[in-house]
């Protein structure tokens, strides 16, 4: 597969273009979610195409009520079609055990193993998806910086973020514009610092 000769010719495609061209190279497309600032506009434009496409939800535990009712708003609005993921431990339990580390903490790769990476994997292998939508944009870090519309993994799976190129306020149109919802009341307990990779992508 030539990425890129790919990426060139979605570059001036539109999000929902973009969507069309992954679907039809796809047999188990799957988008993935966390209900952060403007998530909104790739599950509204991932639907648009396909109506009951998997959602993938990992949620960490550790979410502002905010992201919750957003999530719960967002949901029933675009008539989701979600597969929830939690960690295998309560949150209860790891307060107690764990905490919330901070990342120059040796504990702190625990904690993110347990409340986002084995979750994940746990989505991916379940699914097995070979197509996934995510909302990744350029500028957000330096990993994502790197990669484009459509990359790949090491598991073959093809990447695809139809919103790579797309500042803030252009998804701030986008969602005005499709009357979709925004929350920015979000907390990342493996992320920390904004400009951190999550270490789903990376």
């Amino acid at each position: 597969m030539n990425l890129e000769a790919i990426n060139t010719e979605l570059k001036t495609k539109t999000p929902k273009e973009i969507v069309q061209w992954a679907i039809a190279h796809s047999k188990k497309p799957i988008v993935t979610t966390n209900f952060r600032p403007y998530e909104a506009t790739i599950l509204n434009v991932a639907t648009q195409v396909k109506k009951d496409i998997k959602v993938i939800w990992c949620d960490t535990g550790y979410n502002t009520p905010n992201t919750y009712y957003h999530a719960k708003e967002l949901i029933k609005q675009l008539n989701l079609n979600i597969k929830l993921y939690t960690p295998k431990e309560t949150k209860a339990y790891r307060d107690v055990i764990l905490g919330i580390p901070q990342i120059n903490d040796p504990k702190h790769v625990v904690f993110t193993e347990q409340v986002k990476l084995e979750p994940f994997r746990r989505a991916m292998s379940e699914h097995a998806p070979d197509v996934w939508f995510t909302n990744l944009r350029k500028g957000q870090t330096a990993f994502r910086d790197s990669i484009d519309i459509v990359s790949q993994g090491k598991d073959g799976v093809l990447k695809v973020s139809p919103f790579y190129n797309w500042t803030d306020k252009e998804l701030e149109v986008y969602l005005v514009e499709n009357n979709l919802p925004n929350e920015f009341k979000y907390f990342d307990p493996t992320k920390q610092l904004e400009n951190r990779e999550c270490g789903l992508h990376a």
